[in-house]
């Protein structure tokens, strides 16, 4: 060694006494954020549990002790002091309406109203401020929770002539709770030319009176008739004003899913047209919320456009398109559940398919092709099987295509021997856990307790049987709120405390993988997300209670304390 080298290691080393001397360290590697002192539930498998995270570069960087990971405290480390709190990978939604979510924060909110009075005075409080031949617009509605039961009725449906005495001169379209229905007053049925000699649409139904009159009331398909001249109002407005709405939808939705410690969402469906926003704001790093999208357009939109729209990962992984999204059915609450058997309180039903075989089938052909998952929106039994069976016969015909994780979306109510046909398949069951207990007061009214207890929201069932579940809330449908939704897997009781079939309840982890890692695996995302590992994406959530030990009663009140998405804070509640 010479004379040079002898100095340069004297000097480096008196500086490394030094610093020690002062109480520094050398640290080589010093992270962006840690987070210290905490109950880290990470979901992965060989590390399941840690006291600390430390995040660099906007991913997972080290979990461990405490003491460990203040080994990557450097001079310009932001450090968070946990103090006992829950940190888990980021809630991830998966199956909401994105864009729906930030519509709903824009239009009249009937989720809290207790009969249909409430929803005319609500109304007509609108009207107030409105201009006439100006639409109102609202969602959230269900019949099944009015009290008292709207009178007159028909199936339980109010009839809208009371609705159309509060707004004459402004056509009403408020659409169900459940999204499968709308409820439209006098003048948006006269805006749609709706008489009594209107023919239903193939996969709808405009309810009618025992006269023969429409109530106001058109499920499934037959909503198109009410929302065809809602949307040639819409059409009137500039490109701009189409632009700044959608954007302003974005960003509500955004904030309220960021508030709640969703970092992820499966958004159910949306146009070519809205993806083009939504690839607009990736690049311009305007989508706080990682968004994985299912084009949710016509078969003749898909054959024209569907190869040039698949993205995985863009905008640094805020974006990714890679599912089709259809429908077989429609919902419980409307009895658009397509089933077996009749509805026990409506036995001349057996509800709807909204989407010809024939077209599915073109249509999961065309995902294939194109290197898309197909996922499909199935509630009733009979729906679920159709499902079912065209996947197997895609599967089977296709052999040698491998891992392609198609989903069913709901998969709420299953005929017993289909159960197992989701494992053996390979099929993953979307599905929302508050759907039971928002639905469970009506279930065994519609479906009778055999079948309820049969195949009704299984869940327990489905993981017995080998299945993947991932979880959601169907927002706006349901509120985004996971801590509600967790509260519905590990429970299954509604708000009164009554319990649904509490056999199939989740355990608290696999309500818990259910929500995160389940979820990245639905969309083929699990190497960089739904757990807290090295070089996965910083998406973390802090909560005031940990979720796989606090009691019952306390998930109901764990806050969210932080939501951290590719290692920086977007919502803190301090």
């Amino acid at each position: 060694m010479n004379f040079k080298n002898i100095l340069t290691t004297v000097f480096s080393l008196t500086i490394l006494i030094f610093i020690q001397s002062c109480g520094g360290k050398v640290v080589k590697n010093p992270a962006d954020l840690i987070l210290i002192n905490g109950i880290v539930a990470t979901l992965d498998e060989i590390n399941p549990t840690a006291e600390a995270v430390a995040i660099k570069d906007g991913k997972i960087f080290a979990a461990g002790s405490t003491s460990e990971i203040e080994n990557y405290h450097g001079n310009n480390t932001q450090v968070i002091d946990l103090n006992g709190k829950f940190v888990m990978p980021g809630f991830n939604d998966s199956h909401a309406h994105f864009l729906g979510i930030g519509n709903s924060k824009q239009i009249l909110d009937l989720h809290g109203a207790k009969n249909w009075d409430e929803v005319i005075a609500i109304v007509a409080k609108a009207v107030e401020s409105s201009k006439p031949g100006d639409w109102i617009i609202g969602r959230g509605w269900h019949q099944e929770k009015f009290n008292p039961k709207p009178m007159p009725n028909v199936n339980g449906y109010p009839v809208h002539n009371e609705l159309s005495k509060a707004s004459p001169n402004n056509p009403v379209m408020l659409t169900h709770a459940s999204g499968h229905a709308v409820f439209a007053n006098a003048k948006a049925m006269q805006i749609a030319g709706i008489n009594r000699s209107t023919a239903n649409p193939d996969g709808g139904t405009i309810v009618r009176d025992s006269l023969g009159n429409a109530i106001g009331v058109f499920e499934e398909n037959a909503e198109n008739l009410i929302r065809k001249g809602y949307n040639e109002f819409l059409a009137k407005r500039t490109p701009e004003q189409i632009l700044a709405n959608y954007e302003e939808q974005v960003k509500l939705a955004s904030d309220d899913c960021l508030k709640k410690g969703i970092t992820s969402c499966a958004d159910a469906g949306e146009t070519f047209e809205i993806i083009d926003v939504l690839k607009k704001l990736a690049d311009e790093k305007k989508l706080a919320v990682r968004l994985n999208v299912m084009v949710g357009d016509s078969i003749a939109a898909m054959q024209k456009k569907l190869k040039d729209y698949l993205l995985i990962g863009y905008g640094n992984n805020s974006l990714t398109v890679r599912s089709v999204k259809q429908y077989i059915d429609g919902a419980l609450g409307s009895r658009g559940a397509w089933m077996l058997e009749p509805y026990l309180d409506l036995p001349d039903h057996v509800g709807s398919n909204v989407t010809p075989i024939d077209e599915l089938k073109k249509i999961a052909e065309l995902a294939l092709d194109n290197g898309f998952q197909m996922r499909i929106h199935a509630i009733g039994d009979r729906g679920n099987r159709e499902v079912l069976n065209i996947y197997e016969e895609i599967f089977q015909k296709h052999f040698d295509k491998k891992d392609l994780r198609w989903c069913i979306e709901h998969a709420q109510h299953l005929s017993a021997q289909d159960i197992p046909r989701f494992a053996q398949l390979g099929v993953i069951a979307a599905m929302q856990s508050v759907h039971c207990t928002s639905d469970m007061g009506f279930v065994a009214e519609r479906l009778g307790a055999k079948r309820a207890e049969e195949g009704a929201y299984v869940w327990k069932k489905l993981i017995n049987s080998g299945a993947t579940i991932c979880n959601g809330t169907d927002a706006p449908v349901e509120d985004v709120d996971p801590i509600a939704c967790f509260y519905s897997a590990v429970t299954r009781k509604n708000t009164e405390g009554k319990v649904f079939y509490g056999d199939q309840k989740m355990t608290r982890l696999e309500a818990l993988k259910s929500y995160t890692i389940n979820g990245a695996y639905a969309s083929f995302e699990e190497n960089i997300k739904g757990s807290i590992q090295p070089g996965k994406l910083a998406d973390l959530v802090v909560l005031s209670n940990d979720l796989l030990k606090c009691s019952d009663d306390d998930i109901k009140s764990t806050k969210v304390m932080y939501t951290i998405v590719g290692g920086k804070i977007l919502y803190s509640s301090k």
